[in-house]
C-alpha cells in the first residue's frame, strides 16, 4: 500500500525548497527556469477551453431556475450581489493598503508599461467585449470576448429544440469534464511548478519578495474576514432578523470541512445535511441553492483574485487605472462563476484575469507561496456565503416557518 503525501503537503514542501533554493543556489536559475516556463505554458493551455466550457455549462445550468421560478431569480440575484460586494471589498483594501507598492520587482522584458497605461478606455472595453472573429480571439487568448461568446452560447442553447439542446448540453458538459481532468493533472504538477516559480522569483529578486508577501497575505485575509464576519452576517440579519452568529455556529462543521479540504464541492453533501437538520432550511431550497452555489458562487475566490491581480500590478510598478480595475472587477466576477470547486482552481482562473488586463502570467510566482493557505480561508468564505444564501432564500419563501432551529 502506497503512502501518498497529500497535495497540500507537497505544495508546502515545494514552497520551502523553491524559496531556499533560489536564495542559496541562484547559479542554477537558467535550468530551473525551463520548468517554471513549462508550468506557465500548461496554465496558459488551460485558460481558453476551461473558461469557455465552464461559463457555457454554468449558463446552461440556469435551466433549473426556470423550473423553480422565483427561487432561481432570488438565488442568482443574491449570488451576483454578494460576489460583487466581496470584490469591491478586496479592491478597496488593496488600493488603500497598497501591499505591493514597495516591492520593486523587475517586470518581464515583454511587458510594455506604456501600452498598459494607455490601452484602456470604456469605449475600448465595450468594443473588445464583442469579438469580430471568435476563433481569432481564442487564438490570441482574448478573454473578454470569449466570456461574452460563452454566455451567448449557453443562453441560446437553452432556446433550442429539446433534441438539439440535450445534444449540445451533453457535449459541453463532457468537454467541461475533460477540461477538469486535465486541470486536475496540471494541479498534480503544481508542487513542481511552484518550486520552479519560487526558485526563479527568489533567485532574481532575493528576499525582498517576501517583505511585501506577508502584507499581501494579511490584506486578502482582512478582506475575507470583513466579508465573512461583517458583510454576510449583516446581510443575513437585515433580511431575516435571525442571529447570524448563532447560524454560523450551527454551520461550524461544514465550514471547518471546507477550510481543511479547500473544496466547496467536496463539502457540499455535509453543507446540505447540516443546514437542513441544524437550521431547518427545507430541502426544496437547500437542494437547489447550495449545489448551484458550489458551482457559481465564489465570493472568497473573487475577492482573492481581484486583490492578487492589483497586487501583482503594484509589484511590477504598474498603475492600473480605474477603467483597468473595472475590467479586473468584471472579469473576477465572471471567472468566479466559472471557478471549479476543486483545490487550487482559483490559481488557474487567475491567469484569465492577468491576460484580460495585459499582465504577465509570471506574476503568479509572486503570490503562489501563500496561495494554498489562502485557498483554505476563501473556500470557507465561499461555503458560508452559499449557506447564508440558502437561509435568506428560505426566509423569503416562507417567513412564518423559516429556520425553526435559529
Amino acid at each position: 500500500m502506497k503512502n501518498k503525501i497529500p497535495l497540500h503537503t507537497r505544495i508546502i514542501i515545494g514552497v520551502i525548497l523553491g524559496s531556499l533554493g533560489g536564495i542559496l543556489f541562484p547559479q542554477f536559475l537558467n535550468f530551473v527556469k525551463i520548468f517554471a516556463d513549462l508550468f506557465l505554458r500548461l496554465l496558459k493551455m488551460l485558460v481558453i477551453p476551461l473558461i469557455f466550457t465552464s461559463i457555457v455549462c454554468g449558463t446552461i445550468s440556469s435551466k433549473d431556475s426556470a423550473s423553480i421560478g422565483r427561487i432561481g431569480v432570488k438565488t442568482f440575484f443574491y449570488y451576483i450581489t454578494t460576489s460583487l460586494l466581496a470584490i469591491l471589498t478586496g479592491q478597496f483594501l488593496v488600493n488603500l493598503l497598497k501591499p505591493g507598492v514597495n516591492a520593486k520587482i523587475t517586470p518581464p522584458e515583454n511587458l510594455n508599461l506604456q501600452h498598459l497605461a494607455s490601452n484602456f478606455s470604456y469605449s475600448d472595453i465595450l468594443l473588445k467585449i464583442v469579438p469580430e472573429n471568435v476563433f481569432n480571439s481564442m487564438a490570441k487568448g482574448e478573454v473578454l470576448p470569449i466570456i461574452f461568446f460563452a454566455l451567448l452560447t449557453g443562453f441560446f442553447i437553452l432556446k433550442l429544440k429539446s433534441e438539439h439542446k440535450d445534444f449540445l448540453t451533453g457535449f459541453f458538459e463532457a468537454f467541461y469534464s475533460l477540461m477538469m481532468k486535465i486541470t486536475e493533472f496540471v494541479i498534480l504538477l503544481a508542487p513542481y511548478g511552484i518550486f520552479a516559480l519560487l526558485y526563479k522569483a527568489t533567485a532574481e529578486s532575493g528576499l525582498k519578495i517576501f517583505k511585501t508577501l506577508l502584507f499581501y497575505f494579511l490584506t486578502v485575509l482582512s478582506g475575507l474576514a470583513i466579508h465573512f464576519f461583517i458583510t454576510l452576517p449583516l446581510l443575513g440579519f437585515l433580511i431575516t432578523r435571525k442571529n447570524p452568529y448563532i447560524f454560523m455556529k450551527k454551520m461550524l462543521t461544514p465550514l471547518l470541512t471546507a477550510f481543511s479540504t479547500s473544496s466547496s464541492s467536496a463539502t457540499l453533501p455535509l453543507t446540505i445535511q447540516t443546514i437542513e437538520k441544524n437550521v431547518g432550511v427545507p430541502n426544496k431550497v437547500a437542494g437547489f441553492v447550495l449545489p448551484l452555489g458550489a458551482t457559481i458562487n465564489m465570493d472568497g475566490t473573487a475577492l482573492y483574485e481581484c486583490v492578487a491581480v492589483i497586487y501583482i500590478a503594484q509589484c511590477y510598478g504598474v498603475h492600473l487605472t480605474f477603467s483597468q480595475q473595472t475590467v479586473v472587477v468584471i472579469t473576477s466576477l465572471l471567472v468566479s462563476i466559472g471557478a471549479a470547486g476543486i483545490p487550487m482552481a482559483g490559481l488557474v482562473m487567475m491567469s484569465v484575469i492577468l491576460k484580460a488586463v495585459g499582465l504577465p502570467l509570471e506574476g503568479i510566482g509572486l503570490i503562489i507561496a501563500v496561495d494554498r493557505f489562502l485557498d483554505m480561508f476563501r473556500t470557507a468564505t465561499n461555503v458560508f456565503s452559499d449557506s447564508t444564501g440558502a437561509l435568506i432564500i428560505s426566509y423569503l419563501e416562507d417567513r412564518e416557518s423559516c429556520c425553526p432551529y435559529l
